[in-house]
């Protein structure tokens, strides 16, 4: 059986399928699990240690030697994404309809909107953009992880997390960044093995939520991704193209990450009043992803092929010009105008 081809063909298969089968076992097999030693750590027990992993492991990736250029895009586009999620969750949802809107909590957007799908970001702008496309997930990469919806959270008065908290989330990547900077084979070894922790990842996280759960966070998860690509793929295509590159990165940007999934417990297990709506929200995140790997593709191949006809374009009127300029070249020659011989005019022409 080819289960892992499989699991590919799923969009975010290697956080979306452990996650749901971690689900099933929850739902319909809770004590499955919890018989204690290695075993139970594979529960939901064992949720923070992986997810403690595996901030850790992008940490490394977090290097300094990024070209200016590439920092100012990333940040930018970073920055554009995160003030869209703020604005809609904080400043729309949670002051003007008491915390949730059509199904969809303050937690459940601004987690959704604010993490970038690294993955498919770097895929897309790898076939679609250039170098410094791929190179600006660099600085968009400290969205990854619950810290900054944390501060956010707190920041906007809506949670109350202790500071010792918040410290031991970017603890992991602090560590892991300054590991991944002073050896390159470290940094190396850690993104190589990186995907390996997803699925324990996603598989402990999923013995957190319920099934009953999905009924009613389904379709709005659904209408969350749809909110995702339309609000920060319009930002984010705005903002690349006003620093200076072509919006592909931004399109590519207009994404639910899969380890975002995650982040709704995560905040849970800091200030336990979102306890009850972190199931629903990790439900409605996961349908986001699914629906932004869907979209993301598409609306990137979109403005790829806008980029790709206007550069013809570009690049069409470039020869006819040069074309023209050699025919009067040509005819200054025939009329004796210009003392040199018309074979260069010629040879101009053609090789055009």
């Amino acid at each position: 059986m080819k289960i892992s081809q499989l699991v590919d063909r799923v969009p975010g298969g290697l956080m979306v399928v452990p996650l749901f089968l971690g689900m099933v076992v929850n739902t319909f097999f809770p004590h499955l699990l919890k018989i204690g030693g290695y075993t139970e750590a594979l529960s939901n027990v064992g949720y923070p240690t992986v997810l403690g992993m595996y901030l850790f492991a992008v940490g490394t990736r977090m290097t300094l030697k990024t070209a200016p250029r590439m920092l100012k895009r990333g940040f930018g586009i970073m920055g554009v994404k995160m003030a869209v999620a703020i604005a809609i969750a904080v400043g729309i949802v949670a002051h003007f309809f008491h915390g949730e809107v059509l199904g969809l909590s303050t937690l459940a957007l601004l987690v959704a909107l604010g993490d970038t799908n690294g993955g498919m970001f770097m895929a897309l702008t790898s076939v679609m953009g250039d170098k410094e496309d791929v190179g600006t997930y660099v600085p968009q990469s400290i969205e990854t992880g619950p810290f900054l919806t944390m501060v956010i959270l707190v920041g906007a008065g809506l949670a109350n997390i202790p500071w010792l908290s918040m410290v031991s989330v970017i603890a992991p990547i602090f560590a892991g960044a300054i590991l991944g900077n002073l050896d390159r084979g470290a940094r190396e070894f850690c993104a190589k093995h990186q995907p390996i922790i997803v699925p324990f990842m996603a598989f402990t996280l999923g013995q957190t939520v319920n099934l009953g759960n999905v009924i009613h966070g389904g379709l709005s998860g659904v209408l969350l991704g749809l909110i995702v690509v339309c609000c920060t793929g319009a930002a984010c295509i705005f903002a690349d193209k006003k620093l200076g590159g072509t919006g592909i990165a931004g399109a590519a940007a207009s994404s639910t990450a899969g380890n975002s999934a995650a982040v709704p417990a995560a905040i849970a297990l800091a200030d336990p009043h979102y306890a009850t709506i972190a199931p629903v929200a990790t439900v409605q995140v996961a349908a986001s992803l699914i629906v932004t790997a869907i979209l993301t593709p598409l609306l990137t191949s979109w403005v790829y092929r806008r980029v790709q006809a206007q550069r013809a374009l570009a690049g069409s009127v470039v020869v006819e010009e040069t074309v023209v300029e050699a025919e009067v070249e040509g005819r200054r020659v025939i009329r004796g105008e210009v003392g040199t011989s018309l074979e260069p005019a010629i040879d101009s022409v053609y090789s055009v």
